[in-house]
């Protein structure tokens, strides 16, 4: 960053997500976030805040995670504080100084630690991805484990409720708050228009969907990251339960007063939320923002995400993601390639004529009858 020291409003939330939809440019964001997500680093960018003072790891070096490096390349000073009680001494909206890289309230240093910058961050990232086969081997033995305890569930199916949304030979569109869904979502707006979908919302997958003017017919997840607006927004609901049945979702639901639905499953809630489209008779899938390569999966951090691995096993061959699909629209075609094709078809033509004097003898009869039409001697 540019700047020496600056004076903000402390804004502060362990959870990354939710603080990041009330920042500003004129906030200090505090946060407790273990490996910094790129979903995360994404909307705090889009936040337009300028400091992020984080008391846990940003990096670990768990696995290989590009979130930390995003956010510092998006302008971003972040500062890794680890320990740091300010939580316990720092109240929501007080005036606080960042001055290189402490954090000062009147003078007096509440937390002094590291600037993470762009060069460390690459080398560290450089380094962790020479690692991953150790990650991999954890993620091949959880996937095991999950297979052994829920294997059957998955083959045999879920027993999901009745619901008014009609799924049978239609198209449904899964909306997850996963890398680059914003993105996503924007690309396939003409698909959305000419194939009317079924919208799933996964938690604030919803949100997302409002966000870019439609309204989810059902959403799924434990309902920890989705609005009251989305809520009430007149979707079906389906509660994700706990594996030990616990449902903290339902009972957000009986609050607002929606009506809604639970499910128990092991895995995460985007697995719920294809399988109840595959369930449901679903002719294709589609799905934005969902957790799809091995990077991805470790930046959740939790062993349901092997369900994940499964869940696309199942679904199979009518699964798209939309992350390929927007890539390769987004490969635009220039003018001047266009230009050249049509000038190289216009020659192919000239030279068809001219080798063929039947055509040229066509050519010029229709050429003779134009002119009679419209006149001309």
């Amino acid at each position: 960053m540019s700047f020496v020291e600056l004076t903000g409003h402390a804004k502060l939330d362990r959870r990354t997500k939710n603080l990041a939809r009330r920042l500003s440019a004129d906030d200090i964001a505090i946060i407790d976030h273990t490996d910094i997500d790129r979903v995360s680093a994404e909307e705090l960018i889009e936040s337009g805040v300028r400091v992020v003072v984080n008391v846990a790891a940003s990096q670990s070096g768990r696995f290989p995670n590009p979130g930390p490096l995003a956010l510092v390349r998006g302008g971003v000073r972040l500062i890794d504080a680890l320990g740091a009680d300010l939580f316990d001494q720092v109240h929501e909206g007080e005036l606080l100084t960042v001055r290189g890289s402490g954090l000062y309230r009147n003078g007096t240093c509440l937390a002094s630690g590291s600037v993470l910058d762009a060069p460390d961050l690459e080398h560290a990232l450089a380094e962790q991805r020479g690692r991953v086969t150790e990650a991999l081997e954890a993620f091949a033995d959880n996937t095991m484990r999950y297979l052994r305890e829920e294997g059957k569930l998955l083959a045999e199916g879920i027993a999901f409720p009745q619901l008014r949304t009609r799924f049978r030979d239609r198209h449904a569109l899964v909306v997850a708050r996963g890398p680059g869904y914003k993105h996503d979502l924007r690309m396939v707006r003409p698909y959305i228009r000419d194939f009317k979908p079924v919208l799933i919302g996964v938690d604030g997958g919803a949100d997302a969907l409002l966000e870019a003017g439609y309204t989810p017919d059902v959403i799924v997840g434990d309902m920890d990251s989705v609005s009251d607006d989305a809520l009430r927004s007149g979707a079906e609901l389906l509660v994700h339960a706990y594996r030990d049945g616990r449902a903290p979702g339902a009972e957000r639901a009986r609050q607002l007063g929606v009506a809604h639905e639970v499910v128990s499953t092991m895995g995460i809630s985007e697995d719920l939320a294809l399988l109840l489209a595959y369930e449901k008779g679903s002719e294709l899938i589609v799905a934005v923002g969902t957790h799809f390569n091995l990077i991805e999966f470790l930046e959740r951090n939790r062993a349901g995400m092997s369900s994940t691995f499964l869940t696309r096993l199942k679904v199979g061959e009518i699964l798209i993601d939309a992350k390929g699909v927007s890539r390769l629209a987004s490969r635009q075609v220039g003018l001047w390639p266009l230009i050249l094709f049509a000038l190289g078809a216009l020659a192919a033509i000239g030279v068809a004529i001219a080798a063929s004097p039947a055509l040229r003898h066509v050519i010029e009869y229709l050429a003779l009858r134009l002119r009679d039409l419209l006149g001309i001697g």
